[in-house]
């Protein structure tokens, strides 16, 4: 059974930074794809990107492209949402996942662990 601790979250103003973390525990980390996912207030969960087991493979949602970077430390286990140009619209709770299928994706139902979530709130 994998675990995955999300931190990182916070309050920031528009077009500030924040960097998520996600840190996994009980499982072969360096085997998974991992991906990241958010639910805003009244809406469903949608998929913000995704890196391959190896980190050599990155893939975004359209929405974020050009202003979110994901990286992992296999080593540490944990993996990174770096966050810049930060928008209103960003505002939601961001999940991280974890898929046996090591290349990553953008499907949430090929993600069999997931976090608890941690809130980002960016003010206008």
């Amino acid at each position: 059974q994998v675990q995955l601790v999300e931190s990182g979250g916070g309050l920031v103003q528009a077009g500030g930074s924040l960097r998520l973390s996600c840190t996994a525990s009980g499982g072969s980390f360096s085997r998974y794809g991992m991906g990241w996912f958010r639910q805003a207030p009244g809406k469903e969960r949608e998929f913000v990107g995704s890196i391959a087991w190896s980190g050599g493979s990155t893939y975004y949602a359209d929405s974020v492209k050009g202003r979110f970077t994901i990286s992992r430390d296999n080593a540490k286990n944990t993996v990174y949402l770096q966050m810049n140009s930060l928008k209103p619209e960003d505002t939601a709770v961001y999940y991280c996942a974890a898929a046996i299928v090591g290349w990553g994706t953008s499907r949430q139902n090929e993600y069999s662990y997931w976090g608890q979530g941690t809130q980002v709130t960016v003010s206008s």
